[in-house]
């Protein structure tokens, strides 16, 4: 607003008495000034003295200036004339402001100085209170930046008896933006590429001034990579350009887009990276079941754990990636719609089982190194790359084994026959067992049905004994097809002490060789004579055979 000029309070004093009387605003010159204030001229019996506080613009006390006061009384008990500027500046200006309140016009003011509850404020030359909660729309975080500052204002309260002058710059800039935010709502719609300038930050996003009123730019809509914080996308005071993506008449709301200027970077991601490419990109993390990669601003690919080498058995990625490194990957799949790439790394390389089948056979003895044990076998090392499975059952042809680690040791090297190879599964069976001939198989091709044998007695049982026969076959006899009887086993034999017996039966499915010796014993038949039946003791099937077995072993 214009403020109240010499030439406008000269055609007021015109119009007034020619002698001035107490209540009068008079014209008084700076004779003049000192520390504490200024004398003045006022052209009447006496000088005037009035302090420096009362003028709110320092220069109008410079010696020579015109000044108007407020004549209180003709004087004092001192016999000074009692005057204030402030009084008159008030008078002379609440016509006007009284005005400006009654037709809710917006008033310019300079903030002046921070007092209790809010600002003292020089409205056209008259103070005025500012509240805190008035100072601005938005909330101000650094109060003495104002001071100094010309704001417009709308005059709330105005009291004449106690010159009281109550301002708010909220309810202006409200005002203000309800003006902006009409003409905008004209002329503006959905889908319009925009000018604005960031005016303020929040952990949900940033303020944008698109022309007088405030537009929202929710940090989902900055970039198309995910931040977590506005300032990783835009700065305070930055002018930008956004897309308006929701007006809100009734509200008043309008939010605005930035990353809706680019092309999203998903778009069309298939023919960017067709599966089997390969690629290069930079590690950005890793965690306990792969690595991120980088491809391009915004695409990130998923190197996992179990596609980083063909020949090692990865546990921690960190181990062989670093976050910034720069690494060459093959695309493995893309899945658009939940924005996700499988990278593999050993894919840039040869696979070892793409050409098994040429270098190892069925049959093939190889030097093997144990890399893994288990209860139930040994995995091991054929080939750079390719592991195979020696199975408990495949260890030794005699003896029985409960758990790998009992005769194998990680690390340790031996020979191994091949038995078979799934490349389609990517499993070989291996056997160490078969790199030697079949006790078994060679006895049974040496001793056949019927034939005679002679043993070692490697163990007494209750109920019979154990014997080694050629070739380290152990098999158990039971009490009743032992040739010595009367008493226990162990009062009628002796450990390592050799026996003969006859082979009377071979079951090579179940691996088992039925023995007696009390058949070597048996006397041949001169004549024949019609067969008679056995005793029920020499009723013995296999199955016999092997439940005696199982509970001698049971009570060993």
């Amino acid at each position: 607003m214009k403020d109240i000029t010499l030439e406008d309070l000269n055609k007021l004093l015109e119009t007034s008495l020619v002698t001035p009387k107490e209540g009068d605003i008079i014209k008084a010159s700076v004779i003049k000034k000192t520390e504490n204030g200024v004398l003045l001229n006022l052209g009447l019996k006496a000088e005037g003295f009035l302090p420096l506080e009362e003028f709110s613009n320092p220069e109008d006390a410079d010696e020579g200036k015109e000044i108007y006061v407020f004549l209180e009384a003709y004087e004092n008990r001192d016999g000074f004339p009692v005057i204030s500027k402030k009084k008159a500046d008030f008078q002379l200006a609440w016509d006007k402001i009284k005005h400006i309140y009654e037709n809710s016009e917006l008033a310019t003011c300079t903030i002046k100085k921070r007092i209790k509850g809010g600002y003292s404020v020089d409205l056209m030359g008259v103070e005025a209170f500012l509240p805190s909660s008035q100072i601005e729309y938005k909330a101000q975080s650094d109060s003495e930046s104002l001071i100094g500052r010309k704001n417009d204002v709308k005059i709330v309260k105005i009291n004449m008896l106690r010159k009281n002058i109550v301002v708010s710059r909220k309810m202006a800039v409200e005002e203000e933006q309800a003006k902006a935010r009409k003409r905008i709502f004209s002329k503006m719609k959905v889908g319009d590429i925009i000018d604005g300038t960031v005016r303020n930050l929040t952990d949900f996003g940033a303020f944008i001034d698109i022309g007088g009123i405030d537009a929202l730019l929710h940090i989902t809509d900055i970039s198309w990579i995910k931040i977590t914080h506005p300032a990783e996308g835009v700065k305070v005071n930055e002018k930008i350009k956004v897309k308006v993506l929701i007006m809100d008449r009734e509200t008043g709301r309008i939010a605005v887009g930035l990353k809706q200027l680019t092309p999203h970077p998903w778009e069309a991601i298939e023919k960017k990276y067709p599966v089997g490419t390969r690629v290069k990109g930079r590690v950005t993390s890793v965690v306990d079941y792969g690595a991120f990669v980088e491809l391009e601003k915004g695409i990130e690919g998923l190197i996992h754990v179990s596609e980083m080498s063909w020949t090692k058995d990865i546990k921690d990625p960190s181990s062989i990636l670093k976050s910034g490194e720069t690494v060459e990957a093959v695309v493995l799949s893309i899945d658009r719609n939940e924005q996700r790439i499988s990278l593999g790394m050993k894919q840039t390389k040869p696979d070892p089982w793409s050409t098994v089948d040429e270098k190892l056979t069925v049959g093939q003895k190889a030097v093997v190194k144990v890399t893994n044990l288990k209860d139930f076998g040994a995995f091991v090392q054929i080939i750079d790359g390719v592991e195979g499975l020696i199975h408990i059952n495949d260890f030794f042809w005699d003896k029985k084994v409960k758990k790998a680690s009992d005769y194998l040791r990680k690390g340790q090297k031996v020979e191994a026959v091949i038995c078979t190879i799934d490349r389609k599964n990517r499993r070989i069976s291996l056997s160490i067992k078969r790199c030697k001939e079949d006790p078994f198989t060679k006895f049974s091709d040496s001793y056949p049905e019927g034939s005679k044998a002679i043993g070692k007695i490697s163990d007494i049982l209750p109920k019979g004994i154990r014997l080694v026969l050629e070739g380290g076959v152990e098999e158990f006899i039971p009490a009743n097809y032992l040739a010595r009887r009367g008493k226990k086993p162990k009062d009628l034999y002796k450990l390592g002490e050799e026996i003969e017996v006859t082979v009377r039966k071979i079951n090579t499915r179940l691996r088992r060789i039925i023995l007696s010796e009390k058949e070597v014993f048996k006397a041949p038949s001169k004549k024949k004579e019609a067969p008679k039946p056995k005793p029920a003791a020499d009723k013995f099937t296999i199955g016999d055979i092997l439940n005696s077995q199982k509970k001698a072993d049971e009570q060993e």
